[in-house]
């Protein structure tokens, strides 16, 4: 079986939910990269050479970054292909993007997820949205796994915020800081993530911090000295951050994540700041709700899916398809 994926899905320097996916679950897979500026990359020669070369019969996951832009390359060879697509996030959805370019990019997926074998969500509420959006039912959901990881020590369990996300409109970095401006309290935010234009964007403050993308050692380091994990994204297929803060304990306020939270934090409407602001103050404000988001974090920490377990739910949807 063979998985064609983003080039830059194992550059340590454009670390993304998406690509960490990929590279976890396609242990055993035939990887095939593919450069390009997707999803409207200006040559698709990667792309047709790496399909073409595919013996036919054969199953392919493909990367929904790479694939569904692309309707003229992909559904011709699934026609002789066994093809399944890995949405992370409908290309429509994604923030800031210009309404008419949503359509087309909309449109375009559409061709693609009804000619494919199979359609792989990251989320239950990914996975209903794709159905209602495009008239699916072949839609199968495998989430992200979690790994184990030491329980976060903290600073003074209240003051140490750690948000980790690439810096772009739609991780929401513009209404957390302005919300945590309004509030007296004090308080130190670190923004672990790619720097992304939007960066130069965002209100300054000497308490909010930008050490850029971590990983390893430096990361694991990130999540030990926090108090509160928090994201405020304004849409998300799953958030994978989030399944990681609460691996490490850590209590959780986000938006837009209602699968990978669960039971396990405090929910916040998306887009909304004053109820990231009420939801701030309350944090540091209610002893007895930091102790509740404590508490909820570590009751989810205790049920997270593993990597094997979503790596073998990805593997029996593939191996549906052989004929």
């Amino acid at each position: 079986m063979h998985f064609v994926l983003p080039a830059d899905a194992g550059d340590p320097g454009s670390p993304s939910g998406g690509n960490v996916y990929d590279l976890r679950v396609s242990a055993g897979l035939h990887r095939l990269p593919v450069a390009g500026d997707w999803p409207r990359p200006r040559d698709t020669a990667a792309l047709e050479h790496a399909l073409a070369r595919i013996p036919d019969g054969d199953v392919v996951l493909l990367d929904g970054l790479v694939a569904c832009g692309v309707p003229e390359v992909v559904v011709p060879h699934a026609r002789r292909l066994r093809l399944a697509v890995l949405v992370h996030l409908p290309l429509a959805d994604e923030t800031g993007l210009d309404p008419a370019i949503a359509v087309v990019l909309d449109e375009r997926e559409r061709q693609v997820l009804r000619a494919v074998s199979a359609v792989i969500a990251t989320s239950p509420t990914a996975g209903r949205d794709i159905k209602a959006r495009h008239g699916l039912d072949h839609v199968h959901v495998v989430v992200p796994g979690t790994d184990p990881a030491p329980r976060a020590r903290g600073t003074d369990g209240v003051s140490q915020l750690l948000c980790v996300a690439s810096i772009t409109p739609r991780k929401g970095h513009d209404l957390l800081i302005s919300a945590l401006r309004r509030i007296g309290h004090d308080w130190r935010l670190s923004c672990v993530g790619p720097h992304r234009p939007f960066l130069a964007t965002l209100p300054r403050d000497d308490r909010v911090s930008f050490p850029g993308p971590l990983a390893g050692e430096a990361l694991t380091s990130a999540y030990a000295q926090a108090d509160l994990f928090v994201l405020a994204s304004r849409n998300e297929t799953y958030g994978m951050v989030v399944t990681e803060a609460l691996a490490h304990g850590l209590p959780v306020i986000a938006s837009s994540v209602p699968d990978a939270l669960g039971d396990g934090g405090l929910l916040v409407p998306a887009g909304d700041e004053k109820a990231w602001e009420a939801a701030l103050t309350r944090w540091f404000e209610d002893r007895e709700l930091r102790a509740e988001l404590r508490a909820r974090a570590l009751a989810r920490r205790a049920v997270l899916s593993t990597w094997d377990e979503s790596t073998q739910d990805l593997r029996r949807v593939l191996a549906s398809l052989r004929p």
